[in-house]
């Protein structure tokens, strides 16, 4: 709780340091305030938070709220306006956090993260032999096209050039082969469903 302890007031009433923190925004004029009544703030703060710790935050969020509020707002009497500031705070802070509930599991009952990726490879695996099964389906030319620029990364020039067939055959093949592909494979999924 020291962290503004070194700096002093130099006298000045509550006011009069409101008045010139607005003026210079100094920091150190607000500290030389929140100073004279930060014990106040820690027992509002330990009252209804309960713990030291907590307590002890509350006090520097506080203070980080005072920054941007004794800015805006006009404050008569600072004691009474910043109990309540504090007592504010706390009722929020435990309100959020009655909001947020900490809910402890039983392990049995949590998947681990290495039986979602064992699933995953799995049903990857299945995708692929259920390709492989619906490539085998596919005319000759299909099959070698898709295979080459699926697979083997080639553009159409380099699959006319390779095969021997004409451009517009080979978009042709990779289209057709590509719609029955997708075809075969959706109606293996629907298959594998109703089993």
């Amino acid at each position: 709780m020291a962290f503004l302890r070194n700096i002093s007031s130099n006298g000045f009433s509550d006011a009069e340091l409101i008045e010139r923190y607005r003026y210079t925004n100094d920091l150190a004029v607000l500290g030389g305030l929140y100073n004279r009544y930060m014990d106040l703030v820690y027992g509002v703060c330990l009252k209804y938070l309960k713990t030291p710790e907590d307590a002890q935050d509350s006090v520097m969020n506080i203070f980080e709220e005072l920054i941007a509020k004794l800015q805006k707002h006009e404050v008569g009497n600072f004691k009474s306006w910043l109990y309540t500031l504090a007592k504010n705070h706390c009722l929020m802070r435990l309100r959020s956090e009655k909001r947020t509930p900490v809910v402890t599991m039983k392990e049995e009952f949590v998947q681990s993260e290495e039986a979602v990726h064992l699933e995953d490879v799995i049903i990857k695996e299945e995708s692929y032999l259920q390709m492989e099964d619906c490539l085998k389906q596919l005319s000759n030319e299909q099959r070698r096209t898709i295979e080459l620029f699926y697979l083997q990364g080639k553009c159409y020039n380099e699959i006319a050039v390779e095969t021997g067939l004409e451009w517009k055959a080979v978009r042709s093949y990779i289209q057709n082969g590509r719609r029955n592909l997708k075809l075969c494979m959706e109606s293996n999924t629907k298959a594998t469903v109703v089993k």
